[in-house]
């Protein structure tokens, strides 16, 4: 719970004006907290009891300005939560997507994130904002009400401080086992929106295998299993109705028991009732405020937050919180040494034994049938996947150990399918960098051809809605923001597929002016005749020259550019996912 405390403490410390601005208006929320007791002693003693009514009702006339004053400290008060709250919450959504991603490009996919991310996240923010108001309540309101009770007499005081300390450490004691019970309903609640997710996702086939009452038992377990931890909820409600008991309660009749006492020592009979309107109308219902509160919202938001922090959020100094290593001058761009990979246990390798080193600098393009293991590569190549044996090395950097931020550092990569959010086109471009200024964005949109393409979008400051667009504008717009990435690696995973052959061109040869090295999976086989090295993955076996070296020692080379060049289309002469690559078949590249 100590990561609790420290991120509880970071959210105040940094919301310090608006919390001070907060325990002002409570100041004046608790006047009338703070005067009930004393205007209600002066006005039966001083003026109905003497004779004097009119006294009496001056001195309840100023009990009415103060509960005035104490509803605009309320109101007040109310609209300054969300300026605390609200970034608290804005925080922690990014820290629990940040974790969630960093978790599955490390291959930990977690199907209870969306319960975390939708449900958990906005159980924290709503009880954080009902904490914070409950705390604040009882600490003003009961403070006011043990500053009256002093001003009325110092043996009143003691009196009713007694049995309000007894039952604030009555509840502390229990606060442990309320803890424990909490945690045990969230987990529940996790469990249950874990398995419902899977259940869902295989409706069809529990539909036609005949296992829907197998299923609903199943999920039915968990329900069961939830029930019985409110069940156990429940019964802490005793431990809280005892405190109060305690602390709340007790001091009404402690009052009247030594009323006969306090009289004889010259307390007027007013004062006696101001110190029952204290008890009554300001400890007991701070009090009774704070355990549920407590009890309720506070168990929550200690749990669930440390739920959070433990499950989604990266520790300090690992995952995306790790600074990026340095790069290696003299290490190549990429290493691949006798990797295998394969989807699963059983299946046949789609690379077995692969060696390849792409020195920095270089302009590969890698070709091949559909289903050969071409985006399979590139997966490996990035880091995005992790070979079964074998390593690979970005920048010198082993992708099965590097940090997210170590590997966004050091390499980008642009699937088919380009990833563009809702935001404004300056904002998409310059994800991967967003220090840049709207000059480097326009030289480099200028660099590679796309200044018109940001005009018609609107210019930087457009909003972009990736249901507009196009499959080829998303492209584009995915590949400015490669090309303003910091990381020297650039790997295009048929990026362009969705282009015509001439802006391919274009920006192909664009990138391959831009600094570092470059890694083309091709959508045509024009894009091989552009680059340096050619790589071709052909039935278990790779093949590493140069296009017109390629042309000449390649039957199989040879075989896929007459295909393109005489039908326009992708070769699929072999079709599925490729045979092995036996070991020692894959190139090693020269520098």
């Amino acid at each position: 719970m100590t990561t609790v405390g420290a991120t509880t403490r970071a959210a105040l410390a940094q919301r310090r004006g608006p919390l001070l601005r907060l325990a002002g208006w409570s100041l004046a929320e608790a006047l009338p907290a703070a005067l009930t007791g004393l205007l209600t002693a002066r006005a039966v003693d001083d003026g109905f009891l003497a004779g004097r009514p009119g006294v009496g009702l001056a001195w309840l006339g100023l009990l009415a300005v103060a509960v005035l004053v104490g509803a605009v400290g309320t109101r007040q008060a109310y609209g300054l939560l969300g300026e605390v709250v609200e970034p608290f919450r804005d925080d922690l959504l990014r820290r629990v997507v940040a974790g969630t991603l960093a978790g599955a490009t490390d291959g930990r996919g977690d199907d209870a994130a969306v319960t975390r991310l939708t449900h958990q996240v906005e159980m924290v923010r709503d009880t954080w904002a009902g904490l914070l108001m409950v705390v604040r309540g009882f600490v003003f309101a009961a403070g006011a009400a043990v500053v009256g009770l002093c001003s009325l007499a110092a043996p009143v005081a003691l009196l009713v401080t007694g049995p309000v300390l007894a039952g604030l450490l009555l509840f502390a004691a229990a606060l442990p086992a309320m803890v424990a019970r909490q945690r045990e309903y969230v987990l529940a609640g996790e469990r249950l929106g874990r398995d419902a997710v899977v259940a869902v996702a295989g409706h069809r086939d529990v539909t036609v295998s005949g296992s829907g009452d197998r299923v609903v038992g199943w999920l039915g377990g968990h329900v069961d299993a939830q029930a019985r931890v409110e069940r156990r909820l429940a019964v802490m409600a005793a431990a809280r109705s005892l405190s109060l008991a305690v602390g709340g309660w007790l001091p009404v009749p402690l009052l009247l028991v030594a009323a006969p006492w306090l009289l004889r020592q010259g307390l007027g009979p007013g004062a006696l009732l101001g110190a029952l309107v204290y008890v009554v109308r300001g400890i007991q219902p701070a009090l009774h405020t704070l355990f549920q509160g407590v009890a309720a919202g506070g168990l929550r938001f200690v749990v669930t937050l440390d739920r959070l922090l433990t499950t989604c959020v990266p520790p300090s100094g690992s995952g995306g919180a790790r600074a990026a290593s340095p790069r290696d001058p003299a290490a190549p761009a990429l290493s691949l040494r006798a990797v295998t990979f394969r989807y699963g246990p059983d299946a046949v390798p789609v690379l077995d034994g692969f060696d390849l080193v792409v020195p920095a600098g270089d302009h590969l393009v890698i070709v091949g049938a559909s289903g050969i293991g071409k985006s399979t590569l590139a997966g490996l190549m990035a880091g995005v996947l992790r070979p079964g044996a074998g390593t690979v090395h970005v920048a010198g950097t082993p992708t099965a150990t590097a940090t997210a931020a170590e590997l966004a550092a050091h390499r980008v990569l642009i699937p088919q399918e380009a990833y563009v959010f809702t935001g404004t086109v300056r904002d998409n471009v310059r994800y991967l960098r967003p220090d840049l200024d709207d000059a480097a964005i326009d030289r480099a949109a200028d660099r590679m051809g796309l200044a018109d393409l940001v005009a018609r979008l609107g210019g930087l400051d457009a909003t972009l809605r990736p249901a507009g667009l196009s499959a080829g504008e998303r492209q584009q717009v995915a590949l400015l923001r490669a090309w303003l990435s910091p990381a020297p690696l650039v790997i295009l995973d048929e990026a362009t597929c969705h282009l015509d052959p001439a802006t391919e061109a274009r920006l192909e040869t664009a990138f391959a002016t831009r600094p570092g090295t470059l890694v083309v999976i091709a959508h045509r086989i024009s894009s091989a005749a552009r680059a340096r090295r050619v790589l071709l993955l052909d039935c278990g076996y790779a093949h590493l020259d140069s296009h017109r070296g390629l042309l000449a020692g390649s039957a199989a080379y040879r075989e896929l550019v007459g295909y393109w060049a005489g039908d326009g289309v992708r070769s699929s002469r072999t079709p599925g996912r490729s045979a092995p690559l036996p070991s020692g078949s894959a190139p090693r590249s020269s520098p």
